[in-house]
């Protein structure tokens, strides 16, 4: 229980922060418009800040879907952030 309690923080950006890459891949195939794999080890790109404030894609709903969720999944990290700082 030691260990959970001292532990606690990095225990829970450690948990939360698992799905990230399935969620970054998922959406990055979806604003290059590719299927390869290469896509999850490249750089940060504009395109994909654009698509992820924007909407490169209008009639896309799996891209909207994914975005809003995206966008839902990030908010709760950086949530995250701002309550560790503060209660830290």
């Amino acid at each position: 229980m030691d260990f959970l309690t001292k532990n606690f923080w990095f225990l829970l950006f450690f948990i939360w922060g698992i799905p990230l890459s399935y969620y970054r891949s998922k959406f990055r195939k979806i604003v290059y418009q590719t299927d390869s794999w290469l896509i999850n080890i490249k750089p940060l790109f504009w395109k994909e800040i654009i698509g992820l404030i924007g909407n490169i894609y209008p009639k896309n709903i799996s891209y909207k879907k994914l975005r809003n969720f995206y966008r839902f999944y990030l908010t709760i990290y950086f949530l995250l952030l701002i309550a560790y700082l503060v209660f830290n």
